[in-house]
C-alpha cells in the first residue's frame, strides 16, 4: 500500500484516476485541488466518505501550505496533475496558466524534494514524483508523423508554453537534485466529469439544448482522442513499473478530424436521444472563427509504453465516444450545477 499525493484530483482526469485507485487498489489517496472554475467535489462524491481518501483545499502557489501537506501526509507518491489546461481560456487570461502551470509546478517540486531528502534509504528506494504533461508542448505535425518522446519541443499557446515549462522544470529537478522523476506526455482525454469547455462536452451540450454547435475553421484539425479511463490505467502502469528518469508518450491510436467527430457524436446522440423534432443534430452544426494560433495537427506514438510497460488503450474508435455520450445523458445535474454558475458554454480565446 503506497500514501499517494494527487495534485488536481477535483478535475477532469484527476477525479477520474482517483476513482480508479479507490477502487481497483489498496492505497491511501491525499486529492490536494485549489477548486478553481474547473474543480468539483462533486465529482467524487461516490467515493467521498471511503476511509482511503482525504481532500485539502489548497493551492499549488501556497508554498507554506505544501510544505504543511508533505509534513503531515508523508507520501510515498506523488501525481502531479493540477493544471489550467483550456487553451482557449490561456488566450484571454495567460497569467493564470505561468502561476499555476509554472510557479505551482516549482513550489511542488521544491516541497517534494525537501520531503525526499527527509527519506530514510528504503523509503527514497520507493519515492516517485509524476508529472502529468500534454502532447501540445511538440507544437503542430502535418499530415504524416507521430510524436515520440523525444520529439523536440515546439509550443504555439500560453498553455502549450507553460505546460512546456513545467515539463523542463520537473526533468531539471530530477537532473540536478536527485528527485525520482518521470514525465507523461498525453492526447487530448475525453470521458466522464470534463468540465463543459471542452469540445466534446460542448457538442453534447450544444446540441441537447438546441444551440448552434461550433467548429473551429473548417474541422480540419487533427487529435488523438484518449478515454479518461485508459489515461488513468496508464498513469498507474507508469508511476507502478515506469522507469525512474523516463517520459512515456501516451495515446488513445483514435486520430480524428474534429468535423468528423463531432458528426459521429451527432450521430451517437441521434441514436441514443433523437431530436423531439425529428432533426438530425448533425443539422446544428456551424463552422466558426478558428482558434488564433490552431495546431493542425496532434498525433502520439506510444509505442515505448506498450513495449516496456505493457499498457495500451482498451476503447477503440467509437466505444469510448459513445460511453461518453451516454454519461453526459444520464447525469445531467452534475452537468447543470456548473452550468448554473460563471460559465454558459460562451466560446473564449477570441482575443
Amino acid at each position: 500500500m503506497r500514501k499517494i499525493l494527487i495534485t488536481g484530483g477535483a478535475g477532469f482526469i484527476g477525479s477520474n484516476l482517483i476513482r480508479n485507485l479507490i477502487e481497483e487498489t489498496n492505497h491511501s489517496i491525499l486529492n490536494l485541488d485549489a477548486l478553481t472554475y474547473a474543480g468539483n467535489t462533486h465529482s467524487l462524491a461516490d467515493i467521498g466518505a471511503n476511509p482511503r481518501y482525504a481532500f485539502s483545499q489548497t493551492d499549488l502557489c501556497d508554498l507554506y501550505a505544501l510544505e504543511k501537506v508533505f509534513h503531515e501526509f508523508k507520501p510515498d507518491w506523488v501525481m502531479h496533475l493540477a493544471a489550467e489546461s483550456h487553451v482557449d481560456r490561456s488566450i484571454d487570461s495567460p497569467g493564470d496558466f505561468i502561476q499555476t502551470n509554472v510557479v505551482g509546478t516549482f513550489n511542488l517540486l521544491q516541497s517534494a524534494r525537501r520531503h525526499f531528502d527527509t527519506l530514510k534509504a528504503e523509503a527514497k528506494a520507493n519515492f516517485r514524483f509524476l508529472h502529468v504533461s500534454t502532447d501540445e508542448v511538440y507544437g503542430s505535425l502535418g499530415q504524416e508523423g507521430l510524436f515520440t518522446e523525444t520529439t523536440p519541443y515546439d509550443p504555439h499557446s500560453p498553455y502549450s508554453a507553460s505546460k512546456a515549462a513545467s515539463d523542463h522544470l520537473a526533468r531539471a529537478w530530477a537532473d540536478t537534485y536527485g528527485l525520482p522523476v518521470m514525465v507523461t506526455n498525453c492526447s487530448n482525454n475525453y470521458g466522464p466529469y470534463q468540465f463543459p469547455e471542452k469540445l466534446i462536452p460542448v457538442v453534447i451540450l450544444k446540441a441537447l439544448r438546441g444551440d448552434a454547435i461550433p467548429v473551429y475553421g473548417k474541422g480540419e484539425n487533427i487529435r488523438d482522442w484518449l478515454y479518461v479511463g485508459d489515461h488513468a490505467d496508464a498513469l498507474y502502469t507508469v508511476i507502478s513499473k515506469g522507469t525512474i528518469g523516463e517520459t512515456y508518450n501516451i495515446g488513445g491510436n483514435n486520430e480524428r478530424k474534429n468535423i468528423d467527430l463531432v458528426r459521429l457524436l451527432c450521430d451517437v446522440l441521434d441514436d441514443l436521444r433523437p431530436h423531439p423534432q425529428g432533426k438530425l443534430y448533425r443539422e446544428q452544426i456551424k463552422f466558426v472563427t478558428d482558434r488564433p494560433g490552431h495546431d493542425l495537427r496532434y498525433a502520439i506514438d506510444a509505442t515505448k509504453i506498450k513495449d516496456e510497460l505493457g499498457w495500451s488503450p482498451k476503447q477503440d474508435h467509437s466505444s469510448g465516444f459513445r460511453k461518453t455520450v451516454q454519461w453526459y445523458l444520464e447525469n445531467s445535474t452534475w452537468t447543470q450545477q456548473i452550468l448554473d454558475g460563471s460559465y454558459k458554454l460562451e466560446r473564449l480565446g477570441t482575443k
